[in-house]
């Protein structure tokens, strides 16, 4: 899975290592949970993709399962949104899911199996100010699994969305507490959702038991998002 150092994408990593799978890990630093193969990947950089792939599958053979998750935020109104705000995000988030998607899937077509699935956000589907970057990057990521369910259902790989919505992370810990609670307020539910609550998602799509599942966008949200 790429991005799985921290938050969301570490919930995930150590989620999969307790059901006793093997895991790899790429971040831009290569910092993993334990359990799991650190690898180093820039996910705007072709090369680097291709040789995180080479060093995962020489150490535990073929990706059954990718998770992509790799995502940055370069938050400002559109007005003041700059070439590289835009660039970048989209680069990183809809760009390195497209480089992790296509490189695993050569793995996948293979083996006549696999599954694919990618972490959007609630934004991606319900907007937000100060982020259009940052929802086209995770909008394009429901466009981009649907084209994937239709390519490659034949060959018994799957492609999903997960869109989290609020969740408790070092990201959302640092924000005011009247802003917490403003977004409290929003969310039928009351609370902000748990990142072991994101990864139950993902586990399961991952299972045998979501093997009919194709090109869902499954939200994890409280209700935020109902309807979108």
């Amino acid at each position: 899975m790429t991005g799985g150092n921290r938050g969301i994408g570490r919930a995930i990593a150590e989620a999969f290592l307790a059901q006793g799978d093997q895991v790899a890990v790429t971040s831009r630093n290569g910092d993993a949970p334990e359990g799991a193969f650190a690898v180093a990947c820039e996910v705007t950089d072709p090369d680097s993709v291709e040789a995180a792939f080479a060093a995962v599958e020489e150490h535990q053979g073929p990706v059954e399962v990718l998770v992509a998750n790799a995502g940055i935020t370069r938050d400002t109104l559109l007005l003041r949104m700059s070439e590289d705000d835009w660039s970048s995000v989209i680069d990183t988030n809809l760009g390195g899911s497209y480089r992790v998607a296509k490189r695993a899937a050569k793995g996948m077509l293979r083996l006549r199996k696999g599954r694919i699935v990618f972490i959007s956000s609630v934004v991606g589907l319900l907007g937000s100010p100060g982020q259009v970057n940052y929802a086209a990057s995770k909008a394009g990521l429901v466009g981009m699994a649907r084209s994937l369910a239709r390519e490659l259902g034949s060959r018994s790989i799957t492609a999903n969305v997960v869109a989290p919505g609020f969740i408790e992370t070092d990201m959302t810990a640092v924000l005011p507490e009247e802003q917490q609670a403003s977004y409290r307020e929003q969310i039928p539910l009351g609370r902000m959702g748990r990142t072991e609550e994101i990864a139950n998602a993902v586990t399961w799509l991952a299972s045998e038991q979501a093997g009919y599942v194709t090109g869902a966008v499954i939200p994890v949200d409280g209700g935020l998002g109902m309807g979108h």
